[in-house]
């Protein structure tokens, strides 16, 4: 039996959260604006108590390392607009996603997230995935809803990693 495109990119994302779930688990508040060397890009609070993120228009060279907090942020603003892309919203601006802060309000975020993702994925029809997606390719040729998701689970494997290897980093060096 021939697997259907909907059920590879469910496997695929759902491979890739467990993935996930094993770091997000493991996170502790405090790893979140660990920042592993001096020129790093993190979130720091406005003077409303909002979390801003550090971030430039071009990007920096050398770029900063990100911290947990801020490739959480960067998680939860490409999975926002990708979800407002599938769900027929207007996608919102990179301001307008709000990054709950360190610790557990960001896990039940990411986990909402994730939540919303498969609802998408799972109304995914073969019509649907090969519709266009504006996202994130705006200025490039025509890609399909179904490269959209596989770039989700691509962006998502790579932000994952990131976020393991900054939580080992952290745990294995000496404060």
């Amino acid at each position: 039996m021939r697997e259907s495109r909907g059920n590879l990119l469910r496997w695929q994302f759902e491979l890739t959260w467990s993935l996930f779930e094993y770091h997000l688990e493991r996170l502790e508040p405090g790893d979140f604006l660990w920042e592993p060397v001096p020129h790093c890009w993190t979130l720091r609070r406005a003077a409303d108590g909002t979390w801003v993120p550090d971030w430039a228009e071009t990007e920096p060279d050398p770029v900063p390392v990100p911290t947990i907090g801020w490739v959480s942020w960067h998680i939860g603003w490409w999975w926002s607009v990708a979800i407002d892309h599938v769900a027929g919203r207007p996608p919102r601006e990179r301001t307008g996603i709000a990054w709950p802060g360190p610790g557990a309000p960001t896990v039940e975020w990411l986990r909402a997230l994730r939540t919303d993702w498969l609802t998408a994925l799972g109304r995914f029809t073969d019509a649907d995935l090969d519709a266009t997606a504006p996202f994130p390719w705006s200025d490039e040729p025509a890609h399909t809803v179904a490269h959209m998701a596989a770039w989700v689970n691509a962006e998502l494997m790579k932000n994952v990693t990131e976020i393991g290897q900054l939580r080992l980093l952290r745990a294995a060096s000496p404060e």
